[in-house]
């Protein structure tokens, strides 16, 4: 139930900067009965995410107005998955959100731990078979995940790249989504994460591994939830040989040996691309890392030199 949706306080259209998002977090926690005095924050971003001092909380604010009823599935998708015992990003179970405060969305998870701790590639193999076998009931309301229509909706707003960049990319993309669409999935369909990548999987303070960041969640092809680690592994050695082949014997597939892996791999490859190109006007890093990675989408060379953000 999305609560505070309404009300003066709701459209002031707050500045997203760490001295403008101090009065949305003040009035989130106090709404809640959260105290957000000495809270840290974590990362500012397309989201702002802070660390309360006084509970094990997280609080993430979200730029995007948009968001709000992706992040109330979210919190669903949270509460669900903890009756299912599954390993997975908590919610407070007495705070009613998500929160719509200064036109931003603001909800409300559980810490995992006070440092940040990744798990391991096998791991996050064992969490997505496990994750697989559920049957999502239809109250999520989870919806059908299209990933050209992702990848479309993000090559728009570009401003920030060359006009010969962006169209590099959109000829590019119009060229995946022919093949895309003669792919022959062979995995059954049903619920993914739709962001599975070691960055999602962290580990708990009491050692297990947890799935967070859970807005992604949708009804698609299980092979989406698998080209991240073998991208991850084959184009940019960010994982080892012997990581990837754990994650291979833990979850029992080997995307790379599917027809149709080069086409999902370049498909993920142009939405990580393009979501770069969203960062280059804030981040002389991301302006840099940009630049490294059309270089190689246009010799297809170099990708081992890519840096992960």
């Amino acid at each position: 139930m999305i609560s505070g949706s309404s009300g003066a306080s709701d459209s002031g259209g707050a500045e997203f900067t760490a001295e403008g998002l101090e009065p949305v977090l003040r009035e989130a926690c106090a709404r809640v009965g959260l105290n957000s005095r000495g809270a840290e924050l974590l990362r500012l971003g397309s989201n702002a995410v802070y660390r309360l001092t006084s509970l094990p909380v997280i609080v993430r604010i979200a730029r995007d107005r948009s968001v709000l009823a992706e992040m109330e599935r979210a919190v669903g998708v949270a509460r669900w998955l903890e009756t299912q015992d599954f390993p997975a990003m908590r919610v407070p179970a007495s705070v009613n959100q998500p929160l719509l405060i200064g036109g931003l969305v603001v909800t409300f998870w559980e810490s995992v731990q006070e440092t940040v701790e990744y798990a391991t590639v096998g791991e996050l193999a064992d969490l997505l078979r496990r994750l697989h076998w559920l049957e999502e009931p239809e109250s999520l309301g989870l919806p059908y995940l299209d990933p050209l229509a992702k990848l479309a909706a993000s090559l728009e707003g570009l401003d920030g790249v060359s006009g010969e960049d962006r169209t590099f990319l959109e000829e590019r993309a119009a060229s995946v989504a022919k093949d895309y669409d003669r792919l022959d999935f062979v995995l059954p369909f049903g619920m993914i994460h739709g962001d599975a990548s070691i960055g999602n999987v962290l580990r708990h303070r009491d050692g297990h591994a947890v799935l967070i960041d859970l807005d992604g969640f949708a009804l698609a092809p299980r092979e989406w939830d698998l080209i991240q680690t073998a991208i991850f592994y084959d184009r940019y050695r960010w994982h080892t040989k012997a990581e990837y082949t754990d994650f291979v014997h833990r979850y029992g597939f080997d995307l790379m040996n599917w027809p149709g892996y080069e086409t999902l791999a370049d498909l993920r490859e142009l939405m990580m691309v393009a979501w770069l190109g969203h960062q280059v006007t804030t981040s002389d890093r991301s302006a840099a890392e940009f630049a490294r990675r059309m270089r190689s989408l246009r010799t297809g060379e170099g990708r081992d030199e890519w840096g992960p953000f």
